[in-house]
């Protein structure tokens, strides 16, 4: 069979699409939020509590946009930190 990796690895991500779509399409039946995370509860379980902050951040961004792009923006100079550690110690390796 030519292609028989090939078809394989579409039948995994036919069958896997189909798993993802039917719960989430089960969990929006049932009137839950798709996926909330854990952020939420504990927030929650903190606020319940009677928690009160030490201290206030000194400065929040403008916007939940703004906030994304700062996040974005630390994880884009993290990967690029990261590879260029990477890739001198490969460098390294292959000159020794």
């Amino acid at each position: 069979m030519k292609y028989g990796m090939e078809i394989t690895v579409a039948a995994l991500i036919v069958v896997f699409a189909a798993v993802f779509l039917l719960q989430d399409a089960a969990i929006r039946a049932s009137g839950e939020e798709a996926w909330g995370g854990a952020d939420g509860e504990a927030a929650a379980l903190i606020e319940a509590s009677g928690y009160e902050p030490w201290t206030e951040p000194f400065w929040t961004p403008p916007s939940g946009e703004v906030e994304s792009l700062l996040f974005a923006l630390q994880a884009a100079i993290g990967a690029v930190i990261i590879g260029y550690i990477f890739g001198y110690w490969q460098g390294s390796r292959r000159t020794a």
